[in-house]
């Protein structure tokens, strides 16, 4: 079996207090997928400008593969202010070009060979974007030890009923955090109800292997079928928060694709996003002792 973990959507520069620094979720999922020392690609696009080369330049750099095409449209950029206790808050340029990821026979080779892809909703608020992941989606194979993982990643009213309820259908691991859940239950009709009901509702009504729920400073459950587990969010001192779910997300698929126990490589990834969470940006380099437990 292959075993090529992608992160497929956006990428981008965020514009941080203290400068830019490369972001976008699946970038940040596949970088700490890379440091786990799993073959991992970015997917995604660039402008033909100076902010698209320098993407690429630091993906090589990083040594990290990717799959990215320029297209005439400019590189994305989010401006990303951050609220007192490092919550960051985003202002996401539109008409970029990860809006504009084309399908082409690299990518559809590309997905052939994948055994775990990681996308989210922010990517297909455009339909070039939306139709390459579908499309991508459709093609990578099925299987018991294949991972489609559906990062929600609600940003700024940029997805649709339609849309979510399509990449639920597809993916078979969904990943929410506690304020996407109130969302997305509001969504689709059952506001009311306990958080761990609703999980269940959606865990069961599309078929899921996991369900990952983030709860911010009051930690995270994963979901299986019949069973639940809870891990505590450590207190430490806060840089910032982004980027420190994606790293949460790729560490636990890294765990599971090596076939190790929910429970195990749930506290492990707890481990690592809080120590994302006191570095500024969303790429740092994990320490020898974080990355060393999953290599």
């Amino acid at each position: 079996m292959d075993n090529i973990v992608v992160g497929m959507g956006e990428v981008l520069w965020d514009i941080l207090p203290e400068g830019k620094k490369i972001g976008g979720a699946p970038a940040n999922f596949a970088y700490h997928i890379s440091q786990f020392g799993l073959d991992s690609c970015v997917v995604s696009a660039v402008g033909d400008d100076k902010l698209g080369y320098e993407i690429l330049d630091n993906f090589d750099k990083k040594k990290l593969n990717y799959l990215i095409k320029k297209v005439p449209y400019p590189t994305g950029t989010v401006q990303v202010e951050l609220d007192k206790t490092g919550i960051p808050c985003y202002e996401i340029k539109e008409g970029v070009a990860w809006d504009n990821i084309p399908y082409t026979s690299a990518l559809e080779e590309l997905a052939k060979k994948t055994r775990a892809v990681c996308f989210g909703s922010l990517a297909q608020r455009s339909i070039v974007s939306r139709e390459t992941i579908n499309c991508f989606l459709d093609v990578m194979p099925d299987g018991e030890g294949q991972y489609k993982i559906f990062d929600i990643n609600l940003r700024q009213g940029f997805y649709t009923k339609d849309t979510l309820c399509n990449s639920m259908q597809r993916c078979n691991v969904l990943k929410i955090n506690d304020e996407e859940l109130v969302i997305v239950s509001r969504i689709f009709g059952y506001p009311d109800i306990d958080f761990q009901d609703k999980c269940w509702i959606l865990l069961a009504k599309y078929n899921l292997k996991m369900l990952i729920l983030t709860c911010g400073v009051n930690g995270s459950y994963v979901f299986t079928p019949g069973n639940i587990s809870f891990v505590e969010t450590p207190k430490v001192d806060v840089a910032d928060t982004v980027g420190a779910g994606d790293s949460f997300t790729a560490t636990f698929i890294t765990g599971i694709l090596k076939g190790k126990d929910v429970s195990e490589v749930h506290k492990h990834a707890v481990e690592v996003s809080a120590y994302v969470c006191t570095q500024k940006g969303a790429m740092p380099e994990l320490p020898p002792y974080l990355r060393e437990q999953l290599l």
